[in-house]
């Protein structure tokens, strides 16, 4: 059980912050403060619509959680199998480091790249907040 401990107590912190963000409705004015980049810029940065797509997804609206902002519902889906894998490593005694190469960082940075520069482009409209 002390095994556990710390992957059980990231997820109540996760589900506490999930919870906020469904009980108080970021599509209402107010409630949160304004993307800086999109307030002085008016392009939207990799993190725009992630409240509104987490509200969405709390509240089962996948279809809006995506439009919202894609790249954070692929973040949520990510972080659950990689909890998953934490706890179920952690439960067995097993070392739960998790080793990330050049590669993969490359190309983790390079997909937040394309989606930011695509959901700022005429096309990329779709992918608006």
């Amino acid at each position: 059980m002390k095994r556990i401990a710390v992957p059980a107590a990231l997820l109540a912190a996760v589900a506490g912050a999930f919870a906020y963000v469904g009980a108080v409705d970021p599509n209402e004015p107010g409630h949160y403060p304004i993307c800086p980049l999109l307030r002085y810029t008016g392009l939207y940065c990799p993190g725009c619509g992630g409240l509104r797509s987490a509200h969405a997804f709390v509240h089962g609206d996948l279809t809006a959680a995506l439009h919202a902002n894609a790249m954070a519902v692929a973040a949520y889906l990510g972080f659950a199998v990689l909890w998953t894998v934490w706890v179920v490593r952690a439960a067995r005694g097993r070392p739960t480091r998790l080793d990330l190469g050049t590669a993969h960082l490359w190309t983790l940075g390079t997909l937040l790249l394309v989606f930011t520069v695509a959901r700022n482009l005429p096309f990329g409209g779709w992918l608006h907040p």
